[in-house]
């Protein structure tokens, strides 16, 4: 048996005989003497091997990268000179009295403690890449953070109930996976995006504190933050308000940053309406790391004769705002042509600018661009008050629709702010409050949940429901750190006439309605007690607490961007019995 892992065999262990097993890590003769790293999920430990012992020795001498051993052998002191004090056990080696190969190893396709592997390498032997060091580290990280989570909502009464992975397609989101039915010819099950209606079932049920860390899918184009199967921290929680739920949630975070990897967020996060959040930032995310900051100038470009600016002032979701980039006038033109090509990704059809050589002159002679002349010197000076740009700084400007332009000049921001230096560094978590609740979309021409069309709105707010859709705002929050959001929740509509207000506001008709939520309607005519909760992403938090660059470093088994498993080469074809028994025909 073992006696222990081979990353924690210490001073402890001075002396005494000891059986471990992992992998060959690395072997090294030494004219005579053989060493072995020996690898497990906890490290490594050195095990040494002479000819004194000839059966040893010559195993040893077969060892290669990979190999699977079992070892047994006295803890000894290092020689001086040869200790390793970046490893638990770099005090102490391991005299073999025998090894015993337990399984061999093809040659590995990749060395382990190599930096500069390619992700497709990695991802077809991903059995292999979960090995190394920097992996492992990663998933016991995951796994800690798992348990403080559930010590935590444990503590405080909440219970780990489980939802359905089959159940009903309700397309109001992302799209949904379809797994087909072959009892019920022609209908088809959903992969849950989110656990939501079970969660507020569970709530009338009077399971009154619910979580689950749950798989949920999502049929969607992928990014670094995204993945088709994700992985959530899914809350919910009745008699309790916006503000209650935040102080919880809030705890939760700090709780978890402070136990896995001791970072304090400090307290209370600091809050912004989303309206706030988006005339400074230009997102409900917003990385306040970067002291960068937009500048409203829509209601002063109204009376202008350059005609960009006036014609997206007068739209009626029309913007125009500027971006200040202290010292951003030495900025080549290669750049800022660069920077237009990154916000044309966002719709935006142009990026105007204005270099500030002198700012006590508010005309051409001062400001070097091509608006300038476009511009009277009244209009000049407002928006170097504004900005309050000085001399040797740069002025970006967007004008379009307002999600045109918040999205260019919130993205350029965030760019800007990590290319340029301006970045604080640290952690810095904000809560986003007071969310619209419907926004429009201009391609089916109706309003859509901002968030989702089980959200409650604000006090006072139902009568926009029926009146001006526009003005309604949500009991919503999103929890964001680093211009990452890790959790977004609100408290729920408790009541089946406040639903059916919500589903009319959205255009979906009584049988519409019925067919896809009828089972909620009713349940919220049985006593349904007020609720809310909140889902985190867990993936992108303990992304985030690793340092990795994407959640695909936390995930064991992830999908690339094209959705595929290079691993197993899923999805695959399927053979013809299996589709005709599903009743399924490929076109």
């Amino acid at each position: 048996m073992r006696t222990e892992y081979c990353g924690l065999v210490d001073r402890r262990f001075l002396n005494q005989t000891v059986t471990l097993m992992g992998w060959a890590h690395r072997r090294r003769d030494h004219g005579g003497v053989i060493f072995i790293d020996l690898r497990d999920r906890e490290g490594l430990v050195q095990v040494v091997s002479d000819p004194d012992n000839q059966d040893t020795f010559r195993t040893a001498e077969g060892v290669r990268n990979e190999f699977v051993l079992k070892v047994t052998g006295r803890v000894r002191l290092r020689p001086e000179g040869t200790r390793n004090p970046n490893l638990t056990s770099g005090d102490v080696e391991v005299l073999a009295d025998a090894i015993e190969i337990l399984n061999p190893s093809l040659p590995p396709p990749f060395l382990l403690d190599d930096e500069n592997l390619s992700e497709q390498v990695r991802l077809e032997h991903r059995y292999l890449d979960l090995r190394r060091p920097a992996m492992q580290k990663n998933f016991m990280l995951r796994y800690r953070a798992a348990m403080t989570v559930r010590q935590y909502l444990d503590a405080l009464g909440f219970i780990d109930i489980e939802t359905p992975m089959l159940t009903k397609s309700t397309p109001e989101g992302a799209r949904d996976y379809l797994v087909p039915s072959r009892v019920h010819h022609g209908e088809f099950y959903a992969l849950p995006q989110s656990p939501q209606l079970f969660k507020q079932l569970l709530m009338v049920s009077g399971f009154d504190r619910y979580y689950q860390i749950t798989k949920c899918f999502r049929d969607e184009d992928l990014r670094a933050d995204r993945q088709p199967e994700f992985t959530q921290i899914d809350i919910e929680t009745s008699f309790l308000g916006e503000q209650d739920i935040m102080t919880l949630m809030e705890g939760l975070v700090r709780d978890l940053f402070q136990k896995t990897i001791q970072v304090d967020l400090g307290q209370p996060f600091p809050r912004m309406s989303w309206s706030e959040a988006m005339s400074r930032y230009g997102s409900d995310k917003p990385d306040l790391r970067i002291p960068l900051e937009l500048t409203e100038l829509t209601d002063a470009m109204r009376a202008v004769e350059f005609k960009v600016f006036r014609a997206a002032a007068d739209l009626k979701d029309g913007r125009v705002a500027a971006l200040r980039i202290p010292g951003g006038g030495t900025l080549t033109r290669k750049e800022i042509d660069d920077y237009t090509a990154f916000v044309a990704i966002y719709g935006a059809r142009g990026l105007a600018y204005i270099k500030v050589n002198d700012s006590t002159r508010a005309n051409e002679q001062g400001l070097q661009s091509p608006i300038v002349k476009f511009l009277d010197e009244a209009t000049l000076r407002l928006i170097l008050d504004r900005t309050g740009a000085e001399n040797g700084d740069l002025i970006f400007f967007g004008a379009d629709r307002a999600k045109v332009v918040n999205d260019a000049l919130g993205a350029l921001r965030v760019k800007l702010g990590h290319e340029k230096g301006f970045s604080t560094g640290g952690w810095k978590p904000l809560w986003v409050v007071d969310f619209p609740m419907f926004e429009y979309d201009d391609e089916s021409k109706r309003w859509v949940a901002l968030h989702h069309p089980f959200t409650a709105p604000k006090d006072g707010h139902e009568a926009f429901l029926e009146s001006d859709p526009s003005k309604a705002l949500a009991k919503a929050y999103d929890v964001v750190l680093n211009g990452w959001e890790i959790g977004g929740g609100s408290v729920r509509i408790h009541r089946e006439e406040v639903q059916s207000k919500v589903f009319r506001a959205l255009n979906i008709g009584p049988e519409e309605a019925q067919a896809k939520f009828g089972f909620l309607l009713s349940a919220l005519q049985y006593g349904a007690p007020p609720h809310g909760g909140i889902a985190f992403g867990f993936d992108r938090l303990t992304a985030m607490m690793t340092g990795a660059d994407h959640i695909r470093d936390v995930i064991a088994f992830p999908k690339t961007q094209r959705a595929q498993c290079l691993l197993t080469q899923a999805p695959s074809p399927v053979g013809e019995q299996q589709l005709r028994e599903l009743h399924i025909k490929l076109r």
